[in-house]
């Protein structure tokens, strides 16, 4: 399994793609803008609004239907 991410701040976004080896830059196929994802993968506190959230959550579904808003976001 490949590792992303070490030694860095990660969000649980930014552990869950670690875990999975997904990149950063394979979650901007879901429309959402690098330095978005970088705030969302490193910093829980960063919420994102309604839209991005739907756009990563629809796009990790793609890769596991279990995925849903509140493994990542307080929404």
């Amino acid at each position: 399994m490949k590792w992303f991410g070490i030694g860095k701040d990660r969000s649980k976004l930014g552990r869950y793609i670690d875990q999975h080896g997904i990149s950063q830059k394979e979650l901007e196929k879901s429309g959402v803008s690098r330095a978005t994802i970088s705030r969302l993968c490193s910093d829980d506190e960063h919420q994102p609004t309604i839209s991005t959230a739907r756009k990563i959550i629809n796009f990790l579904k793609k890769l596991d239907s279990n995925v849903n808003y509140d493994d990542f976001f307080n929404m």
